[in-house]
């Protein structure tokens, strides 16, 4: 059993953010004992799954209809959830790798001319 500073911590997340997201219905709310509110193991391992889903691009909104899921065993649903974000990604990968490749293009343009304006400079300039 731990405080919310404990619980926050073990998130890697300030209390306020533990805060936040009982206010959204993410984490519950535990009674207070001995004047005390003490979360458990159960509170930390839906913290870190909150993080990492996250970190997966998941939207708050998505990350509890994923809790809610849990609990109703919907594993289609999961998967469908799941099967979009990849998309999301795979698009933001693309933009990326296409970023990079102008990036390279550029430096190597800016290192095979010396004089004029630089490619790299001008290319943002006029985005």
């Amino acid at each position: 059993m731990t405080t919310i500073a404990g619980l926050a911590k073990a998130g890697g997340v300030a209390v306020e953010t533990v805060r936040y997201y009982q206010r959204r219905g993410l984490l519950g709310t535990p009674a207070r004992g001995d004047g005390i509110r003490r979360y458990d193991a159960g509170d930390v391992r839906r913290l870190r799954f909150i993080r990492s889903a996250q970190a997966a691009g998941f939207t708050l909104d998505q990350i509890a209809e994923l809790l809610a899921l849990d609990a109703s065993e919907d594993r289609a649903r999961a998967r469908e959830l799941a099967r979009g974000q990849i998309a999301v990604l795979d698009a933001k990968l693309a933009e990326l790798s296409a970023a990079r490749a102008s990036l390279v293009r550029l430096a190597k343009e800016c290192g095979a001319s010396s004089s004029g304006p630089c490619p790299i400079i001008a290319a943002f300039e006029s985005a």
